[in-house]
Order: C-alpha cells, then structure tokens, then sequence
C-alpha cells in the first residue's frame, strides 16, 4: 500500500481559519493525504468560532497568546512550540496563508526543519512595507520561504514573477475564501438572517456594513471613520449603519465612545463567520479596511469602499467592485453618498464580476500538494 502524504496546516487567526479550512477538507476528502491540523491559538477563540461553523476542530493547540504580548514575543512563542511537532509528524508539507505571524513563524520554523512550505494565498503586494504593518513584509517572507506559491490571481502570480520566483513554482488556484462563502451558503440554506441577537431582514432600509480594525488607522483615522459614519447616517435618514465592533481597547473604546447610543448606528459585538456571511447578504454597501472582506463581498454584489490608503487586492479595484477612499472624513462621506445617491454608479460596481476565484481553489491546492508538479521543490 501506498504510504499517505503527511501534511501539517498551521492556522492561527481568524482569517487564516476561512481561507485555510476548505484546505483541510480537501485534503482530509483524500485517501492519500493524512493531514494534521495545528493552531498556535494567535486568535484562539476567534479561529475555534470560525472553524466550528466548517465542523472543523484544531488536532493541535500551541496556545500561544498571553496577555500583553508584542509581535516579538508571539512569534517566538510560536516558533518554540511549533518545533517540536514538526520533528515529530516530519510531514511532506507544512502550509501556511496569508500575512500573518503565524503564517511567518510556521514557514521559518518549517525552513529550519528543511521541511517545504506552500503558501496559500502568495503574491499579495502594496510594495509599502510598513502598509498594512507588519504584513506587508511577513508575506513577502514567507514567499522566500516556501518551495509552492498558490497565487489566489494573476495579479498576484504576475507579481511574483517580476521578484524573479520560477514560474514552475507557482500555481494560480483562485482565493480559498470563495470555497469557504460557497460552503457556507450553502449550509445555511434559508435560514433566517442574524447576527449577534440582531435580526437583519427587520432592519429599516438599506444596511451599510461597517469594519476597521487596522492597527494603521489607529487614533485619528478611526476618529475620522467614526465622524465620517455619523454624517452618512444624516445625509442618508434611509440608511442603517451596523459595525461589528473589534474587542482590541484601540478600537472598541473610541468606536463606541463616537458612534454608541446613535439611533441608526447600531454597534454589534464582533460576529461569528456565518454570521459576516449573513450581513454581507443583507448589506447595500460595505465599508472596510479588511482584506477578506475586500474578497468576499464580491461574491454578495456589493460595492466595496476601502478605508486603507493602499490595498493588496488591487483586483477588485480594476474589476470596478471595489474602490480606495483611505481614512480621511470628507472621502469617505463623498463616495459612501454617491454610491447611496447615484444609482447608475451603484450599478456599475454591484455588476462587477468577482475576480478572485470561482470556489474550486482548495481542490487545485490539494491536487498540487499531493502530486506536485516538477517545478515544486
């Protein structure tokens, strides 16, 4: 018999978790493939709500989160713990996704084992590396890092291939988080749409869906996104605005201390996965500095407004989907009312097609994985 192929997942946020777990059931759908599923518990609650909703549960939790740590001492902390089970599973492959600090410790900690490292969702640039902070640079680390570079576009496989990377070592697959909305929608059928106690279809209007949680826009950016929601709510007397609101104090303080209390603002505590898929489908509009949410809401028709000054996913941009409107109050209170007022410049964006994937990603990933092309080293 035919030894299976041992991989090693290494999630740990709860972003990761999305775009990571269609990955695992792929890959767990196979004879061939004995997975091992490993969190370094970065967002340990977060990343275990998310994978419930896939019937998913970590094999291994490095529970490395403390109270008060900084980006040096996760990733040590990560590093540490991950060693040990590397030396002992010796997989074929450890994969990793996105930007993260885990996704940066898991690939280091695979390098030094001499161990190869996929990497889903490669090739995501700004080319500012201190925008968004520190991902811009944990992900180009990663690249360096990794033998297979699962591309999420061409855009992406385009910029890998200007840094010089071997063709043969990429793959375009499309971006797992449309495997994950597929999944989900279709689980949940026609249930009733909420979110925390909150039941959207009873809201009045049109919903503008509202997330910032960027560690850039801390302080006066997110003053200026929280002033710039109140005038959107007077300029528009039809629109209900809902923010899940981040639990980090930089955050969840002075959103609720600017817009709490505010009649047709309504601040939710931060949403299960299903339950961000539910208000996407209720949203008229989105506002974010998310990149997932960049992804996602494409896949909902829904126009997105980017509350970064510099994007990685500039797919969306040229797909005419989504548009960059930074942090600065007047920009976001300009194009939020056009979008509410002109219903031909609606249009266009809602009609966009998707351009990050057609929700067969993580069957390309898993192929690849487990009979790897020659260039994959």
């Amino acid at each position: 018999m035919t030894p299976r192929a041992r991989i090693v997942v290494v999630a740990g946020t709860r972003p990761e978790a999305i775009k990571l777990a269609p990955v695992v059931r792929a890959l767990r759908a196979r004879a061939s493939a004995e997975t091992l599923f490993v969190s370094t518990g970065q967002h340990r609650e977060m990343l275990r709500q998310v994978l419930a909703a896939f019937d998913l549960a970590p094999d291994v939790d490095l529970e490395v989160m403390r109270p008060g740590q900084d980006l040096h001492a996760v990733t040590v902390a990560a590093l540490a713990r991950l060693a040990p089970v590397l030396r002992e599973a010796r997989p074929a492959w450890v994969v990793v996704q996105g930007d993260t600090t885990t996704a940066l410790a898991a690939a280091l900690g695979a390098f030094y084992e001499r161990i190869a490292v996929a990497h889903v969702e490669a090739g995501l640039r700004t080319n500012d590396r201190y925008r968004p902070f520190p991902e811009e640079i944990n992900r180009r680390l990663v690249d360096q890092l990794s033998a297979a570079l699962f591309a999420p576009t061409a855009l992406a496989r385009e910029a890998l291939l200007r840094e010089g990377f071997p063709d043969g070592r990429i793959l375009l697959t499309g971006n797992t988080v449309v495997d994950a909305i597929r999944e989900l929608r279709a689980a949940r059928g026609a249930r009733p749409r909420r979110a925390a106690d909150l039941d959207l279809d009873a809201l009045p209007g049109r919903v503008v869906l509202v997330t910032s949680h960027r560690r850039e826009s801390f302080g006066e950016g997110l003053a200026a996104i929280c002033r710039a929601l109140v005038r959107i709510a007077e300029r528009a007397p039809d629109v209900t605005i809902v923010y899940p609101v981040h639990l980090n104090p930089n955050v969840d303080g002075p959103v609720r201390a600017a817009l709490g209390g505010h009649p047709r603002i309504v601040l939710l505590p931060p949403v299960s996965y299903p339950e961000l898929v539910a208000l996407l489908e209720r949203a008229h509009l989105v506002l974010t500095d998310s990149g997932g949410i960049q992804e996602e809401a494409p896949s909902f028709r829904r126009p997105v407004l980017v509350l970064r000054e510099v994007t990685e996913r500039p797919e969306g941009v040229a797909a005419g989907v989504a548009a960059v409107v930074g942090t600065g109050e007047e920009r976001i209170v300009e194009e939020t009312v056009r979008l509410l007022e002109d219903g031909a410049a609606y249009a266009r964006m809602a009609s966009g097609v998707n351009p990050y994937g057609d929700g067969h990603a993580a069957e390309r990933i898993a192929d690849a994985l487990l009979d790897p092309p020659d260039g994959f080293v």
